[in-house]
């Protein structure tokens, strides 16, 4: 796939994260109305890079090409959502999946059943319409939801272990942090 070719096929896909983006914020601003707080620290997003598409691509056994990414690959776009506490990462999570014309395309809690290693989060794929000139299409927009102490293990885990070169001493230690940090955000929500 050219550079050019890249721009194109990326296009609406930015288009679909705006769209869920400005759905996260509307529902942050209107939890705060209603209750008082906000249940969103902050949100982070990316669209993938052409070289990450390839490469994931080519892992999975594919060609590098804009039909493979689009009928294989799900996390073109993807946005991250920290909370404060897991009850509001499920207060989110309900409000997304009452919105009508989004459509799940995979759900995957790892908050009630986390991975071997300790991960924790609450993953979305949504199908986000966008409309062109020539009529409407859905685009995936994978969404992550963590609480900060979710956001932080993840992001220390990926930094130790990332790409196949785990070290067995600090992959173990991890998994102890994170149940250590889950037992602390239990703790920390009985102030609420």
């Amino acid at each position: 796939m050219t550079e050019e070719e890249y721009l194109c096929f990326i296009q609406p896909y930015e288009d679909a994260l705006k769209n869920i983006r400005v759905r996260v914020e509307v529902l942050n601003n209107d939890y705060r109305r209603k209750y008082q707080n906000y249940p969103i620290h902050y949100v982070q997003h990316r669209i993938k890079q052409k070289e990450s598409i390839e490469n994931k691509l080519e892992e999975n056994g594919y060609d590098a090409s804009m039909d493979s990414a689009r009928n294989y690959l799900t996390d073109i776009a993807g946005i991250r959502v920290i909370c404060y506490f897991v009850r509001d990462i499920y207060a989110i999570v309900g409000l997304l999946k009452k919105q009508s014309d989004i459509v799940i395309i995979k759900e995957s809690d790892y908050i009630a059943e986390p991975k071997p290693n300790g991960y924790r989060s609450y993953h979305l794929v949504f199908g986000v319409p966008v409309y062109h000139t020539d009529g409407m299409e859905y685009y995936p927009v994978e969404i992550q939801l963590r609480t900060m102490s979710m956001d932080l293990w993840a992001s220390m885990e990926h930094r130790i272990c990332y790409k196949g070169e785990q070290k067995e001493p600090a992959a173990e230690e991890l998994k102890e942090y994170a149940l250590a940090l889950r037992k602390m955000e239990e703790e920390m929500e009985k102030f609420l």
